[in-house]
């Protein structure tokens, strides 16, 4: 029993974006390009780029999405999967990148925190195995550091941690860049 709003929408932009899990069915079904019987079924990611670039209005419709909302959408654009190596420009190149945010944390604790490029690819590789896309860097990277972020900053010895891709695709330790540690002063016999 909630009242409605009305407001002018003249002047707002909508933008709507998301997977749409299950359009390709919407739109093959309004081409005909069913299969029924005992047919090879069509390669699925072939057949999800052709019929996500064939989407128009009354496909968002069928889908479920409300006919005022899709009246007020007049450009529509299917979107590529983020390949590897726009994965990992999302995670180095943005001011607030996953990289430059770990490396601040780490600055907190007065260690450098340096990244190999094929760390970085093995990163993106991981998140486009698992189909996670940009969403999925945060917590690939987790992955591996949370074990190294609470352990090292207890040493006074570390100035500096390389992760290489050995750490990233199979656990292993990261290389560690020691202080150089001040020499004692030899003691002298007093005679």
């Amino acid at each position: 029993n909630q009242e409605f709003i009305k407001i002018d929408t003249k002047n707002i932009l909508f933008i709507c974006g998301g997977a749409f899990d299950g359009m390709e069915e919407v739109i093959s079904r309004r081409q005909g390009k069913q299969t029924i019987g005992f047919r090879d079924k069509p390669d699925e990611k072939k057949m999800s780029a052709v019929t996500m670039q064939d989407v128009v209005p009354h496909d968002l419709i069928k889908f479920g999405i409300i006919p005022e909302l899709v009246g007020r959408i007049p450009v529509i654009v299917p979107l590529d999967a983020l390949d590897e190596e726009s994965l990992v420009r999302i995670l180095t190149e943005p001011k607030n990148a996953l990289v430059r945010q770990y490396q601040k944390l780490f600055r907190f604790d007065e260690i450098e925190l340096e990244f190999e490029d094929e760390a970085c690819l093995e990163v993106a590789k991981m998140a486009k195995e698992q189909n996670t896309g940009a969403r999925g860097l945060r917590a690939i990277m987790e992955g591996f550091l949370q074990k190294i972020m609470f352990e090292i900053p207890d040493r006074k010895d570390v100035k500096k941690v390389i992760i290489t891709k050995e750490v990233v695709s199979e656990c292993a330790p990261p290389k560690l860049v020691l202080r150089k540690q001040k020499a004692l002063p030899k003691e002298t016999k007093a005679e």
